[in-house]
């Protein structure tokens, strides 16, 4: 079952995390999602949905959204082995989201806490960072330390990395 941004806002509201809200029309690429929150006062991330080679391991890379990375040199830093993009069937299983809505609030539906995140150590100097409310049709700003409250409260594991 997918849970959108309800279950976003009640999560955030019960740690007493604030965040500025932005509707925009729906932008399932990151490309699009940066028109639209360029008055944002906040870094916009890129999140990329990924399983490794066996299938049984899945991880969500979260950096800032003009960066691109390759896929052999990502799985070079992660030194995770051989990694692919997950399947919509996979993203659904365990993010509750559809393709263009990844982002980490859909952690908020891994209830077995089985995805694994990696966040670029760049972010980490930021102020704010934005993110899909687990829907493409808007974004939420939220202070970089109240993001991190909230990973912490997600009960997966994450580390920060350097990525590029």
């Amino acid at each position: 079952m997918m849970i959108g941004q309800e279950k976003v806002y009640e999560t955030l509201k019960g740690l007493g995390i604030g965040f500025e809200y932005f509707e925009h029309p729906e932008a399932p690429t990151v490309e699009l999602a940066m028109q639209y929150c360029q008055n944002l006062d906040s870094t916009h991330c890129k999140n990329l949905f990924f399983r490794n080679h066996k299938g049984d391991r899945h991880y969500l890379v979260i950096l800032h959204c003009t960066r691109s990375l390759a896929i052999r040199d990502l799985e070079q830093r992660l030194r995770q082995g051989k990694l692919s993009f997950a399947s919509p069937q996979r993203m659904e299983r365990y993010l509750g989201l559809r393709p263009g809505s990844v982002s980490p609030f859909g952690l908020v539906n891994d209830t077995d806490h089985h995805v694994h995140v990696f966040l670029d150590e760049n972010l980490r100097s930021v102020e704010k960072l934005s993110f899909h409310p687990n829907d493409n049709r808007a974004s939420l700003s939220i202070r970089t330390e109240d993001f991190i409250r909230f990973m912490d409260s997600t009960g997966n594991t994450y580390e920060w990395v350097k990525l590029y």
